[in-house]
């Protein structure tokens, strides 16, 4: 793909841009990038997945306990890492910090990953085992709040579909 500055040099360098719902794509050189004072990934000053999560990690508070708990500094009680350090240095400093953070992470990864769960993924060749029992609790998750919520019709077709990919499971 040529830079779609100067139409000349290949362009190394693809942003896109995400504005009010617009997205935006760039595309362009090295040195058309440096003339126009872009952060260049790998270079002196240039843009890093730190700088990225720096920001996301100094997100606004949501409710006012987060904004009394965001003036208070607070520290691992094991290390003794603030979580202002944490935002900085990109790492926490023990495994502790995931303990002692973990209101602070909950949001974050929510923002950043859509969820607080990793999922994962399913290798498509030798996944079907995998996706079948997935499924099974998926629906068993399902099956508890139709019972909850007194949907006993409901419940009794998610458990006779249950026990239908059971039998299916323990055959493969």
């Amino acid at each position: 793909m040529i830079c779609q500055e100067c139409g000349k040099k290949q362009a190394t360098l693809h942003f896109t841009k995400i504005l009010n719902g617009e997205k935006t794509e760039f595309h362009i050189c090295e040195s058309c990038a440096r003339e126009k004072g872009e952060m260049i990934p790998g270079t002196p000053g240039g843009f890093s997945i730190h700088n990225l999560l720096s920001g996301l990690l100094d997100f606004e508070p949501t409710s006012q306990s987060q904004a009394v708990a965001k003036v208070q500094p607070t520290r691992c009680d094991h290390c003794g890492l603030t979580y202002s350090q944490f935002s900085k240095v990109g790492r926490f400093g023990c495994s502790e910090c995931y303990k002692h953070f973990n209101e602070k992470l909950d949001p974050l990864f929510k923002r950043v990953h859509g969820s607080t769960a990793h999922t994962g993924k399913v290798p498509k060749r030798s996944g079907g085992l995998i996706k079948l029992k997935r499924e099974i609790d998926v629906l068993k998750k399902e099956l508890q709040e139709r019972i909850e919520q007194e949907e006993f019709e409901q419940a009794a077709k998610l458990r006779d579909q249950i026990r239908e990919l059971e039998k299916q499971a323990s055959e493969s």
